[in-house]
């Protein structure tokens, strides 16, 4: 290695999967470089995963980075704007630091993340990154390879469907002859928990709380069918080709929604960018009726099915 190179993501799961294109990008344009991403240490299994990436430092949001000297030659901030993320990386010393923050390109609010940071390494770096270069490796199935997977949680409450709609979903998908199981994290068994027992599904049907982030991502990666919020258990479907329908609201999917060419359906009835840290469902979200989502999972598994060869179950909501 001629020199080090550090990216600043300290950020979640969604977050270090619309970068991976650009720390791709990266990586191209810099092979004699130790490429060394801070961000979370719950993000690893991923990011060593990734191809771009040489070493992970791990750190948190907005939290000082422990870099030991001597300085990066090239430190890039994929954090944000601001100059909290900028000011985390001058103190450094890096010989250059690359942020929209100060002098860099200008920041457009309505871009694509994935578009946004392939064009901060675009300007920086003088590679052509391809937003689209997100897809990960699988990792080996498990026990729930093949099933459909519900997500009902999400980080903010503006970005959750009610549970008794995604409850409708998962009734319908079981009463088809699928396998469901409900995915979430440690504070989301309590809904996970409610949609199965309003779906009448059985106990083993709830992994929330039970998969770490591997876990969690060979879950996704070999599921027939992903229905979720505008969160990273989406990313990591587009991030394995996985279908999914994908559900939007307060954020439209232009900004954030899984590439258009992939086995993937996003559903937004906004007109404009709602709150995103607001404490109830954002309208857009709760014009998506459960009817729209059962219509377009139905298309998206008979679609799975063809691909593998497999006899129609499909059945009227």
């Amino acid at each position: 290695m001629t020199g080090r190179a550090l990216f600043l993501r300290a950020l979640g799961l969604g977050d270090f999967l619309t970068g991976v294109p650009a720390l791709r990008a990266a990586r191209r344009a810099l092979p004699g470089h130790e490429i060394v991403l801070a961000a979370p240490e719950v993000l690893r299994p991923l990011v060593e995963g990734c191809g771009a990436v040489d070493t992970l430092l791990p750190t948190g949001e907005l939290e000082p980075v422990p870099w030991t000297p001597p300085p990066p030659e090239l430190a890039v901030d994929l954090h944000g704007n601001g100059p909290a993320s900028r000011r985390l990386l001058d103190v450094l010393g890096a010989d250059r630091v690359v942020a929209y923050a100060g002098d860099g390109p200008a920041w457009d609010p309505d871009e694509h993340e994935r578009a946004r940071w392939c064009r901060l390494v675009s300007w920086a770096l003088g590679v052509e990154p391809d937003p689209d270069d997100l897809r990960l490796p699988a990792p080996g199935p498990t026990a729930d390879a093949g099933a459909v997977v519900v997500h009902a949680g999400a980080a903010s409450a503006s970005r959750r469907w009610p549970a008794d709609r995604y409850a409708a979903v998962a009734h319908w998908a079981a009463a088809a002859g699928e396998r469901v199981v409900l995915t979430g994290g440690a504070s989301e068994v309590g809904v996970a928990e409610q949609v199965r027992s309003l779906a009448g599904l059985p106990a083993d049907a709830v992994l929330a709380g039970r998969t770490d982030l591997g876990g969690l991502a060979a879950v996704v990666a070999h599921a027939r069918l992903v229905v979720c919020g505008d969160t990273g258990v989406a990313h990591l479907a587009s991030a394995y080709g996985t279908p999914s329908v994908v559900l939007f609201g307060p954020t439209p999917p232009h900004r954030w929604g899984p590439p258009s060419s992939g086995p993937h359906s996003a559903l937004w009835h906004g007109s404009t960018v709602g709150d995103p840290h607001a404490g109830r469902p954002d309208p857009a979200l709760l014009q998506i009726g459960v009817g729209e989502v059962v219509d377009v999972a139905s298309v998206r598994l008979e679609r799975a099915r063809d691909a593998l060869g497999r006899p129609s179950t499909r059945s009227s909501a």
